[in-house]
């Protein structure tokens, strides 16, 4: 929609979790530390929370990338489950089949099959998002799960991403086995101002064809007090910046257009009024895939973007059509240029066909009425055409020459 306008491959605050846009910043930073020492040490269960939108499913994803080709990953993305319904989702997603066994031999298979990856040098990492939604039986199930281990170390690594009240959930009585075995916990704080500002800069860079677009301090100030540095929150104001500003043909973000963009996101709904940071559901994002799609390799037809203002989505679709219809007349343009220079080319070589043809006539012409020479008399070939000279001269070499310097017509008296 507005990419070639800003001179962008592609949005940059889109809201799927591309590692690729990961900002980053100091909590984020120290976040996959944790991660990767967790993982590394193979100690116990890993636990990272943070509020919605505060960049979790991005920082796992990045994660998962940076893994070495030694380590088997499996991820559960759906945690509405019952404990059964867990264990099978865990076997289905290494490749197991669980269908018409007991619990038991689940348990069982899973066990063999955590032993078979450790004896080929393989470690085993269990990747549970959206974990908050895990019934306190389903977590138990877990805890039983870790119990899978060697002498030295576990079987199965098990890493926990969710919402704030994962912690609360874990903190309950009955779960104080499980709560003794993470050894890492970290929760992911909100962007402050500063980093605010480097967060929206950082994924205008990364988005850039050419010179980046830059927001000034005093719009990401504004977006940071609004959206309480959340990351998915700058995401949506930015994005709804670059639509108005795309609509209104303002190549720079400045404060007037994002105080616009953000009454105009209150108006719709998109945002509640005031400082709160929940949102729309229509604006929330579909649960992450355990990879992230890659970018189209063609352009594809502008998209309304959800939340804007029928208004504007007109205006910005209008506008599309029109840059469209005057894309589709400069190439037809360009075509019949090009056309027409490949008809001026194919002119330019059937001329010099023919005049090398004439060339070529003319040089085989002159070989035959070339004089030979044959000791002291000299010999005119005949000319394939009835040229000039149509029998050789019975004159010596002497002779010819003297006639030829003077100009003369008859044949010299030979001596």
């Amino acid at each position: 929609m507005y990419e070639r306008f800003y001179d962008l491959r592609e949005r940059p605050f889109a809201l799927s979790p591309d590692p690729e846009y990961l900002y980053p910043s100091r909590v984020h930073r120290e976040a996959l530390d944790y991660l990767r020492y967790g993982i590394e040490s193979q100690a116990g269960f890993v636990v990272i929370t943070g509020e919605i939108g505060s960049g979790k499913t991005t920082l796992l994803q990045t994660l998962l990338r940076g893994l070495d080709s030694d380590t088997t990953v499996g991820r559960i993305v759906n945690t509405m489950l019952e404990p059964r319904e867990l264990l099978e989702t865990i076997m289905i997603d290494f490749g197991l089949d669980p269908v018409g066994k007991s619990k038991p031999l689940i348990l069982r298979d899973l066990a063999q099959y955590l032993v078979d990856q450790r004896l080929a040098g393989r470690l085993v990492l269990l990747v549970i998002d959206e974990a908050q939604n895990l019934s306190q039986a389903a977590l138990e199930e877990l805890r039983m799960l870790s119990n899978l281990e060697t002498e030295k170390s576990k079987l199965l690594q098990i890493v926990m991403v969710g919402q704030p009240n994962l912690r609360d959930k874990l903190a309950a009585p009955e779960l104080e086995q499980l709560r003794q075995r993470i050894t890492v916990s970290y929760h992911l704080q909100p962007l402050d101002a500063a980093e605010t500002a480097n967060y929206i800069n950082h994924r205008l860079l990364r988005a850039a064809l050419g010179a980046p677009l830059q927001f000034p301090r005093e719009v990401t100030d504004t977006v940071h007090a609004r959206s309480r540095g959340v990351p998915r929150i700058i995401n949506v104001i930015c994005d709804a910046a670059l639509v108005f500003g795309y609509a209104e043909e303002r190549r720079q973000i400045d404060l007037p257009l994002i105080r616009d963009v953000l009454g105009e996101l209150e108006t719709t709904g998109i945002l509640p009024a005031g400082a709160g940071v929940e949102m729309s559901p229509a604006l929330m994002p579909e649960p992450p895939e355990t990879a992230v799609p890659a970018a189209p390799a063609v352009a594809a037809a502008p998209q309304p973007v959800a939340g804007i203002p029928a208004a504007v989505r007109e205006q910005v679709l209008a506008r599309a059509a029109r840059e469209a219809e005057e894309r589709t007349a400069l190439i037809a343009q360009r075509e019949e240029a090009l056309l027409q220079r490949e008809r001026e080319l194919a002119e330019q070589r059937r001329v010099l066909a023919e005049e090398y043809r004439l060339l070529r006539s003319q040089r085989a012409h002159a070989a035959a009425a070339a004089p030979v020479f044959s000791g002291d008399r000299v010999q005119v070939r005949q000319a394939p055409s009835g040229g000039r000279f149509q029998t050789a001269r019975p004159e010596g070499v002497k002779g010819w020459l003297k006639r030829v310097l003077l100009g003369g017509s008859q044949p010299a008296v030979e001596n």
